[in-house]
């Protein structure tokens, strides 16, 4: 059952390409709680034609950006003042390595994949801010995030240049976050949440290890996507409307622990 937590908001969904993407998800419970929203992904995702079923089920506009284009965004943002006039809330959730890709390791980087990292996973949500900005077309209040993770602040070997990609996004949250709460009222955070069971997740090496070490390590285990969804819901929402320059962990208490029973009873420690 609806809530309408989010009555009358309006806003743009980057980055859902499955149903198994956080994204997606922050798409279907956004709608549930009354909001209405434009979803944008690169072309080359949109072919994958999946989008189709979430934007029927939204009752939503796609509008195909590359993130890295400031030329598409702002196509993008045209589209989304046209269609609402000014929105409420962005989700950045996008991440690409193409070192992970190739399973390229950390200390023997290909730098033009690096390069390309930073612009796709973090640079881009400067982008996005930016042209939002410069359009004025957040309102007063409105609530950006981007999804971020805890190989930001730790070493997590596999996570590769995606971790300083990740480093780089947070930052930028804080720095711009300042900007544009003093300029617009606006607020910006990250949210650090689990290792979770996507399609981007799953092209990390060792990442069903890290998954069940994080869920034995966490004293309420690992988030689902869903409850990651519900919580940028209450980020979008009035109820969080003096956060801002923060980066959120919803990681079951992982980022707090540093050994559980449970881990202990696993490595044969009594």
């Amino acid at each position: 059952m609806a809530n309408d937590l989010l009555k009358g908001k309006k806003g743009i969904i980057f980055g859902a390409l499955n149903e198994n993407s956080i994204a997606w998800q922050v798409a279907e419970r956004a709608h549930e709680e009354g909001a209405e929203f434009i979803l944008t992904n690169a072309p080359i995702a949109l072919r994958m034609g999946e989008l189709n079923e979430l934007a029927q089920k939204t009752n939503s506009d796609i509008v195909p950006a590359d993130v890295t284009s400031i030329e598409d965004l702002e196509n993008l943002f045209n589209k989304a003042e046209e269609k609402f006039g000014k929105i409420d809330f962005i989700l950045h959730s996008i991440g690409m390595s193409i070192n992970v890709r190739k399973k390229i390791h950390y200390t023997e980087a290909n730098y033009e994949y690096y390069h390309k990292a930073m612009d796709i996973s973090a640079i881009s949500f400067h982008k996005v801010m930016k042209v939002a900005k410069q359009k004025d077309i957040m309102n007063e209040w409105g609530s950006i995030l981007a999804l971020s993770f805890i190989a930001a602040q730790l070493s997590i070997p596999g996570y590769n240049d995606m971790s300083d990609a990740k480093s780089l996004l947070e930052s930028i949250a804080r720095t711009f976050g300042y900007y544009y709460g003093v300029d617009k009222k606006v607020r910006i955070n990250t949210i650090s949440q689990s290792p979770t069971k996507t399609t981007a997740g799953g092209g990390i090496k060792g990442f069903n290890s890290l998954y069940d070490y994080a869920d034995l390590n966490s004293p309420l285990g690992n988030a689902p996507a869903l409850d990651c969804a519900n919580y940028c819901i209450a980020m979008f929402s009035d109820l969080t409307k003096y956060v801002t320059m923060q980066n959120l962990f919803h990681d079951g208490g992982f980022s707090r622990t540093g050994v559980t029973d449970k881990m202990m009873h696993k490595l044969g420690f009594e």
